[in-house]
């Protein structure tokens, strides 16, 4: 494609954004359109979507770990900071095929390291998450807490956290690792939302059932030590975690100190809360089953959110439950009438 339309044109540098044609990833490219910057994207398109990057945009179908292509990709446009997505994400698919997740999210996420280090690349922004803190011992959750994963997922990406740490120390190489805990939400706007195949987040799910596309949802677990016995999770939205990159780029661009953040409210919501959001949002009865627990799911994760407001000087402002549920819906509302059209 050509980059005519690009604002490299004027001589600006790039961020590479890796993962740049996924749910979280296309949100970031979005943000840091509309601040001003100059994203490029480099996506293999295993779980992303290339109609989710605009046309304007700079584009690289590849894997990360093709060191070749992304050198020359980085060289060509003079990229001086990346933020790195491109992941594998479920954490039951881990447990049966640590193979993938080992070679996908952890060797791949080296060589990449390997590239923007031997290009001198100086500001790193990486994309963690809360699963490398493992059991919890306590809600909220500082990111002083044990980092513990009982998964191959939290541990490849704590991995590259301590990877991240050591080339800090030793090449100077200027980092952020954000801890997600649950994003959610959609900037139906711009066309941009959850399209994971197979669908295993909640609000999705939730949503399927209200437009027909699933007879009901299933809630896994109604004993657990909670005020309504379901599962309460911390939700972020999307759109908010795609500024708290933006703030992580800035504070690494102007000397601000590495260091992992988490990227929460503070306040969880149950799966019982959720349904209930989403049928005062759609008009929709929702009808639920109950299935038995998980393994490994946790009755409560909630983040401790200080830090990244103290350093990032990011504080999530749309997250609030009714709000993600409302601008998932738009996106998933607009989808279901293109497919039935």
């Amino acid at each position: 494609m050509s980059d005519r339309n690009h604002p490299m044109a004027d001589g600006a540098a790039s961020v590479l954004v890796a993962g740049g044609a996924g749910y979280i990833g296309s949100h970031v490219v979005h943000r840091l359109r509309a601040a001003g910057r100059c994203p490029v994207v480099v996506d293999s398109l295993v779980t992303g979507h290339r109609d989710a990057v605009p046309a304007a945009v700079p584009f690289l179908e590849a894997d990360v770990g093709d060191r070749s292509r992304v050198a020359e990709f980085i060289a060509r446009h003079r990229v001086r900071a990346v933020v790195h997505l491109a992941a594998l994400s479920r954490v039951g698919e881990s447990v049966e095929a640590p193979r993938r997740y080992y070679q996908g999210n952890l060797v791949a996420s080296l060589a990449l390291l390997e590239t923007v280090l031997d290009a001198g690349v100086p500001a790193f922004v990486f994309s963690s998450t809360a699963a490398v803190y493992g059991s919890p011992e306590g809600t909220p959750i500082p990111e002083s807490h044990p980092t513990r994963p009982i998964n191959p997922y939290g541990e490849t990406k704590l991995a590259i956290e301590r990877a991240l740490e050591a080339y800090h120390l030793a090449y100077g190489l200027r980092y952020a690792a954000l801890r997600y805990f649950n994003a959610a939400g959609a900037e139906a706007s711009a066309g941009l939302g959850e399209r994971h195949e197979p669908e295993t987040h909640l609000i999705p799910l939730v949503l399927d059932v209200a437009l027909g596309l699933r007879p009901a949802v299933t809630i896994h677990g109604a004993d657990y030590d909670t005020p309504d016995g379901t599962c309460v999770r911390d939700y972020i939205h999307v759109c908010d975690l795609a500024d708290a990159h933006l703030a992580a780029l800035v504070h690494l661009e102007s000397g601000g100190g590495s260091g992992a953040f988490n990227l929460g409210t503070g306040r969880g919501y149950s799966v019982q809360e959720v349904v209930e959001a989403a049928r005062r949002v759609t008009g929709h009865p929702i009808p639920v089953s109950h299935g038995p627990r998980r393994a490994g799911d946790p009755s409560t994760l909630v983040a401790s959110p200080g830090l990244a407001g103290e350093r990032l000087g990011f504080y999530a402002r749309r997250s609030g439950l009714d709000v993600i549920v409302r601008d998932a819906w738009a996106f998933h509302r607009a989808r279901g009438e293109r497919y039935a059209g």
